[in-house]
């Protein structure tokens, strides 16, 4: 009953944003649109996240809509249900159930840009709670795999092998060879497909530089606010963890801890998604830390901390519609419906800007093997709306000459609106280009354009 109840909860949380997309999972269902249609990833599709974050659309056929979101609210629920082993495997059921019902609240009550979309932070949480059950176990090779696995979603699992490492210590042996074979086996896939080249470049080398840029003038105190702000948020996880720690030898939970903060960490941005890491270092001593509690008022009055979450994201799932976070998803559905009655039928689509999502609501065949202008103007997505600051120069000469060799049957321009800065015509490489195309019809954030040679 419990583990029907938290699934019914997630579900109806998840269903409440069945006829939107979020701007993290964009991309990668763009990515798996055309893996599914037979484009071979890195090789003929741009994409700066490891192999797995665009192969789990794969799971349910790419579709969007209710499906989606039942998958979403499926993984969260088996987040919960590994929570609930590894505190069970730890100390007692109650500790699994208290564990559980942590990470369910927070799954549901939290940032929904960060809670809802399956991108590469939340798609870690599972082989994250899965190694270290099975390292809790002593079954390392199997922890190191799971963790292989989570490496192949997000980078950022090299904290989760190091923060098992301490668990395993010394028996890291197993745990590292564990590691290696997933991760060897999608090189050699890689490699095979002749793809292994680009995605260091994609995976790697791009994102390496953009890491090396904060996008705030003081990320060290921007890391301090946004961490504290986190914390506060979070304040029965941290009161919890707080008792389990200062009570008794346990420095490995501490060190579990620390570690995933240095990886929230990496790369001064502090968005709500990187805290997923951080999240189930938390949780799991926290329920221990709740459940050894005497005193019941101490108990309620942590409890009562939950409320702050529960009335600022509660209410949000009923105004959804009205949310300003979604305004570009309104205006990328209002350009896709007009660009779908301007292309011929089997027609091809380029979008100017990071709007992967028109790709998905037309279904339109990409011209290029660039969903987005991330490669092409070297400005990363998550500051182009507003920056021009370039941070990747190399090979973006290169990218545009592509585009412009291209001949989309519609072209939407998703981004010049927002950023004259890096409009199209900007680029020399595109003038030429533009003049085959004439502006059909404008949205608030968008210029759709349609192919005059040959129409």
């Amino acid at each position: 009953m419990f583990f029907s109840g938290l699934f019914t909860l997630l579900l109806a949380a998840h269903l409440c944003h069945s006829g939107v997309l979020w701007a993290e999972e964009d991309l990668p269902l763009a990515v798996a649109l055309r893996m599914l249609h037979g484009g071979a990833l890195y090789r003929d599709i741009w994409f700066d996240k490891p192999p797995l974050v665009p192969a789990i659309y794969l799971l349910w056929g790419v579709r969007i809509g209710p499906v989606l979101r039942i998958a979403g609210a499926l993984y969260g629920w088996l987040a919960c249900v590994l929570a609930y082993a590894l505190a069970a495997r730890l100390w007692s059921r109650r500790e699994g159930y208290a564990a559980a019902a942590l990470l369910g609240f927070f799954l549901t009550f939290d940032t929904h840009s960060a809670v809802l979309p399956l991108a590469a932070d939340l798609l870690l949480l599972v082989p994250h709670l899965a190694a270290l059950l099975l390292t809790a176990r002593k079954q390392y090779f199997l922890g190191g795999v799971a963790v292989g696995i989570g490496f192949l979603f997000n980078a950022k699992a090299v904290f989760v092998l190091a923060a098992c490492a301490v668990f395993a210590w010394p028996t890291v042996i197993p745990l590292l060879a564990g590691f290696a074979v997933p991760n060897l086996a999608a090189a050699g896939w890689l490699l095979g497909m002749g793809a292994f080249g680009p995605y260091i470049d994609q995976v790697w080398r791009w994102p390496a530089q953009y890491t090396g840029r904060p996008i705030v003038a003081d990320p060290v105190w921007n890391g301090v606010v946004r961490t504290g702000n986190w914390l506060g948020f979070h304040a029965v996880l941290v009161a919890g963890a707080a008792v389990f720690w200062f009570f008794g030898k346990r420095w490995k939970f501490i060190a579990w801890a620390a570690i995933c903060l240095v990886g929230v960490a990496l790369g001064w941005r502090f968005f709500p998604r990187y805290y997923f890491l951080l999240l189930p270092a938390l949780a799991i001593p926290a329920a221990r830390g709740l459940t050894v509690i005497r005193s019941r008022v101490v108990v309620a009055i942590v409890l009562l901390t939950m409320l702050v979450p529960l009335m600022r994201f509660g209410p949000r799932y009923a105004t959804l519609a009205n949310s300003n976070d979604l305004a570009l998803d309104r205006d990328s559905r209002e350009a896709s419906r007009i660009a779908l009655g301007d292309a011929p039928p089997g027609g091809s689509l380029y979008v100017w800007g990071y709007r992967p999502e028109m790709y998905v609501y037309t279904g339109l065949r990409p011209a290029t093997r660039f969903l987005e202008s991330q490669a092409m103007t070297g400005v990363p997505a998550d500051r182009h709306l507003g920056s021009s600051e370039i941070v990747l120069t190399s090979g973006t000469h290169e990218a545009r000459e592509e585009l412009a060799r291209s001949h989309p049957d519609v072209l939407i321009d998703g981004l010049s609106l927002y950023n004259p800065a890096l409009s199209m015509d900007r680029y020399p490489e595109l003038r030429a280009w533009l003049k085959g195309y004439r502006e059909v019809a404008r949205t608030k954030g968008s210029i759709i354009y349609t192919a005059t040679i040959g129409r």
